[in-house]
């Protein structure tokens, strides 16, 4: 049956997935037959233990992991660290817009603190203020959130 990964936790080896007939269904480390850990979102492939509710002998998609960017030998990762010290210190520069594929909204505040200068430099003020805000917030969001938000969800903004 194939599924995606809602939860582990590594500390207790244990997890929970959703099956594609929508039920869920609890893992353990020793079910999971890849060598990495798995991460939320993950698509899998497993059978489902009907006497326990427990999915068993699971497998990593990865064919569907490798286009979707998300730990599994995905290309297009982006860290969240990264992104969140570029905006803290290249803010005002949109690095991080460009480091996360917003090269307009990168664009647009390389401008905007450039010229701002022009009206006494509130605006380039505002885009500071706009960097160490989204700097804290990539920071801040969990994996899963900053994936589904910035990475897939292609937000560019807050």
């Amino acid at each position: 049956m194939k599924g995606k990964v809602l939860g582990y936790d590594n500390k207790e080896g244990t997890g929970v997935i959703t099956g594609s007939d929508e039920k869920r269904y609890g893992f353990t480390k020793d079910s999971w037959k890849n060598a990495t850990v798995p991460n939320v979102g993950d698509a899998v492939d497993f059978e489902a233990d009907s006497s326990s509710k427990n999915a068993i002998n699971i497998y990593a998609d990865m064919a569907e992991n490798s286009s979707g960017g998300n730990g599994l030998g995905g290309t297009g990762e982006k860290s969240k660290v990264v992104a969140g010290i570029l905006a803290l210190f290249l803010g005002t520069f949109g690095i991080h817009k460009f480091y996360m594929g917003c090269n307009t909204a990168g664009i647009i505040m390389i401008l905007i603190f450039f010229f701002g200068f022009i009206l006494a430099g509130i605006p380039s003020f505002v885009i500071v203020i706009i960097s160490i805000i989204e700097g804290i917030k990539y920071l801040i969001a969990s994996d899963a959130d900053f994936d589904k938000n910035y990475i897939k969800g292609k937000k560019c903004w807050f």
